[in-house]
């Protein structure tokens, strides 16, 4: 069994917990630098969506999981990201310029959609950020002059320092490595005295108001922050469509990314990942699950919605810590073992009459 001595306060503020955790972690660098050298373009394909996705879905586990701020409007950040940067970089702005302005540009629209917060919670305010997503849609259809309208958008390959990002492997490291340099951000800011902050926001407005924490400060900044992950993530999915018309930035897609941490589970960056990985895997699954389908069946054109919807549902109900309950039992198994329990850890429900009766 091995356990991580902690002798200070400032332990729980460390990066890693100990020293396996960086050796894993090492493994796990190696091994996604490794990738592209024995996989082809599907697998590193499969990945960089992963990338992206685990990007918006750790925004969004900081707004939802760790503020308790409801978002149905990130995919009006996804598109605001893709398409600032696909029409600075048409217009000659280098990728580097192009991109930081996509998650600026994302970030003060986020301060401007936080703005609600600061009076609507719960359905309410996942409404108003609907509200905006379908306005957001519609300017892209309608400003035609600089978006194109519903004909589309064509993405130039990303230049960096004279480096052309043309290959499926080039798109795939400048992915991941935007992907870890947003986790270590996001990491920092829940280390920090914000993240303590939007912690106390998410448990309680009044007790948090009442210990000295500025409500409106942080609500809008975690919209602020969670726009701007979200619309860097959507430049490199842009990129790495090389198209994006207003089709595939619908409702559906923030639903979709609801859907990411809430399978992946609430408050873990580990289920942001865990989470977006489901949801790149779970359609080839489908596909190779129709094949054993009667063929009535299989030609539903709701069978994946239908799927991903139970799939939801059963979370919800049996594991509201979603997948990464499953990999914190994992972990307890392999740490106690021989001599973990299943449901060692569970609640217990004696009541106070079982204790009279004992």
């Amino acid at each position: 069994m091995h356990f991580p001595m902690k002798t200070s306060y400032r332990d729980d503020l460390h990066l890693f917990k100990d020293r396996s955790s960086v050796v894993l972690y090492l493994f796990l660098f190696a091994f996604l630098i490794a990738l592209p050298f024995v996989t082809g373009d599907y697998v590193q394909s499969q990945v960089t969506f992963v990338f992206i996705n685990g990007m918006v879905a750790m925004g969004m586990m900081l707004l939802v999981g760790h503020t308790g701020q409801i978002s149905l409007g990130h995919a009006a950040f996804f598109a605001v990201g893709a398409y600032t940067s696909t029409v600075l970089e048409i217009r000659g702005i280098p990728f580097l310029p192009a991109f930081a302005a996509a998650g600026a540009l994302s970030a003060i629209i986020g301060l401007i959609i936080g703005l609600p917060a600061l009076r609507l919670k719960g359905i309410y305010l996942a409404m108003a950020t609907l509200a905006f997503s379908f306005i957001v849609e519609e300017v892209i259809v309608r400003w035609s002059s600089v978006t194109k309208g519903n004909r589309g958008m064509t993405v130039p390959d990303a230049s960096i320092f004279g480096f052309k990002v043309s290959s499926v492997t080039h798109v795939y490291y400048l992915s991941g490595v935007v992907f870890w340099l947003v986790v270590l951000v996001i990491i920092n800011i829940l280390r920090s005295r914000t993240g303590r902050a939007l912690g106390a926001l998410r448990d309680s407005d009044v007790a948090a108001e009442s210990m000295g924490i500025n409500l409106a400060m942080f609500k809008t900044a975690a919209f602020a922050i969670s726009a701007a992950i979200t619309g860097l993530a959507g430049a490199l999915y842009a990129h790495k469509l090389a198209y994006i018309s207003p089709e595939q930035f619908g409702i559906m897609l923030s639903v979709e990314f609801l859907m990411i941490i809430i399978v992946g589970g609430l408050g873990s960056l580990h289920g942001a990942v865990f989470g977006s990985i489901f949801f790149i895997v779970l359609p080839q699954i489908i596909v190779t699950v129709k094949a054993y389908l009667p063929q009535k069946v299989a030609e539903l054109p709701v069978l994946d919605s239908a799927t991903f919807g139970v799939l939801v549902i059963l979370f919800v109900l049996f594991e509201p810590r979603g997948l990464n309950g499953y990999w914190v039992r994992f972990k307890a198994y392999l740490s106690l073992y021989p001599f973990y329990r299943r449901g060692m850890f569970r609640r217990s429900r004696i009541g106070s009459a079982d204790l009279i009766k004992h």
